[in-house]
């Protein structure tokens, strides 16, 4: 894969940059992810999932040791994965982004999947991207129903 298949396939997102550990095995790119600390199969979402987490960590000062990915949740008999969760101090839900691949549009259908999980964790924000498209929501439990907001929460506080 040349450089420009790479980009076509992998563009930069709007979200900071930063420089991936790639590596080839199996004719299969490969991404290391910081938090399961093993590489993973490069695709599109993962390639979106990578950016935010690096940009939670590294930029926004999330704690790495409260951040979760593909967390299994069983909703209808269905086993469902979040794409990532923080954690707060606590051991609550504070956090869950839904990661969608770059040309996937960020829709109702989106918000209503990413609903599901939230239905099973509560977590107090949540944020709906595709790496272009950011949607920044906090719930609020006392009225059942989220509200959008300008930017991204701050980091839980840790003790």
């Amino acid at each position: 894969m040349n450089q420009k298949e790479f980009e076509e396939k992998f563009p930069p997102l709007n979200l900071p940059g930063f420089n991936p550990k790639l590596t080839w095995k199996e004719d299969k790119l490969l991404i290391f992810d910081s938090v399961r600390k093993k590489d993973l199969v490069l695709t599109p979402e993962e390639w979106v999932r990578q950016h935010w987490i690096h940009f939670l960590v590294e930029k926004q000062g999330f704690p790495k040791g409260l951040v979760s990915t593909e967390k299994g949740l069983i909703y209808n008999q269905l086993q469902k994965r979040t794409d990532v969760l923080i954690w707060d101090q606590e051991g609550k839900p504070y956090l869950l982004i839904e990661c969608k691949a770059p040309k996937v549009p960020i829709n109702q259908k989106t918000l209503e999947q990413a609903s599901i999980y939230h239905h099973q964790l509560k977590s107090a924000y949540l944020i709906l991207s595709n790496g272009f498209s950011h949607i920044f929501l906090q719930y609020h439990a006392s009225e059942k129903k989220f509200s959008q907001r300008k930017e991204i929460p701050k980091p839980p506080i840790c003790i």
